[in-house]
C-alpha cells in the first residue's frame, strides 16, 4: 500500500509526519508526497511524485489531499475519484473523538484537536492544531479549520466555509443554530456571534462584515 500526501507546501509538510509516525507504529513505511509543482524530487524525507507518476504505481493506493483551500481540495477530490483513487483520515494521536460522530473522507485532524457529541462532518474536513467541535454541530464538505479554532455546540458551517485562528463560534440552540454560510470566510480572531450569509467575509470582536478602506 502507498498512503500519498496530496499537497508538498505547509499543509503538507505539517501533516505528513503525523501519518509517517503511524504507519511506522503499523510496520507500515510507504509514503509519498503528490505535487505537479513541487521544487524538488524529495522533501521532508519523501519521495515527491507527479500525479500522474504516482497513478502508475501498481501497488494499491490511497490519498488525502492537504491543501488549504477547500476550491482546490475539491477539484482535486474530484479528479482522484475519476481514477478510482481511494480516500483516508488522517488523525493524530492527540485527537479526541466522543460519541456520535459522523465523518466523511478524506479528514484531517491535527494534534490536540477535539470532537464531543453528536456530530456530522462532510467530505475532506481540516480541523488544524487546537481547534475543537462541541455537541450538535454539522459540518459540510471541504470546510478548513485554521489552529485554535473555537466551535462550540449547535453551529451549522456550509460547504467551503473557512474559519480563521483563534475565532470563535458562538453556540446556538437546537431551534436555531449558528449558521456560517457556503464559502463564508471567518477571520483570524473573530468572534462569531450571528449568522454569516454564504460567500461573505467577518472580522473583528464582535465579527462584522469586512470593508476594505478607501486608497
Amino acid at each position: 500500500m502507498i498512503y500519498a500526501v496530496y499537497g508538498a507546501s505547509g499543509c503538507g509538510r505539517s501533516v505528513a509526519p503525523i501519518l509517517e509516525n503511524q504507519l511506522e507504529s503499523r510496520g507500515e513505511t510507504k509514503i509519498v508526497f503528490v505535487d505537479d509543482a513541487a521544487s524538488a524530487e524529495v522533501i521532508n524525507g519523501l519521495e515527491v511524485k507527479s500525479y500522474e507518476r504516482f497513478l502508475r504505481e501498481e501497488s494499491p493506493k490511497k490519498v488525502v489531499i492537504a491543501i488549504a483551500d477547500g476550491k482546490i481540495r475539491e477539484k482535486l477530490a474530484v479528479k482522484c475519484v475519476a481514477d478510482d483513487l481511494e480516500f483516508f483520515t488522517i488523525t493524530a494521536d492527540e485527537h479526541v473523538c466522543m460519541r456520535n460522530v459522523i465523518i466523511g473522507a478524506g479528514a484531517i485532524f491535527s494534534p490536540f484537536t477535539t470532537l464531543t457529541s453528536n456530530i456530522q462532518i462532510g467530505r475532506h474536513f481540516h480541523c488544524n492544531i487546537g481547534s475543537y467541535v462541541e455537541h450538535d454541530c454539522v459540518i459540510g464538505d471541504y470546510v478548513t479549520f485554521a489552529p485554535g479554532v473555537k466551535c462550540n455546540g449547535n453551529v451549522h458551517i456550509d460547504d467551503h466555509a473557512y474559519i480563521g485562528s483563534g475565532a470563535v463560534l458562538k453556540q446556538g440552540t437546537p431551534d436555531k443554530p449558528l449558521r456560517i454560510g457556503a464559502g463564508a470566510v471567518v477571520g483570524m480572531g473573530a468572534v462569531v456571534t450571528k449568522d454569516v450569509a454564504a460567500g461573505a467575509v467577518v472580522v473583528g470582536n464582535p465579527a462584522r462584515p469586512f470593508e476594505k478602506q478607501a486608497s
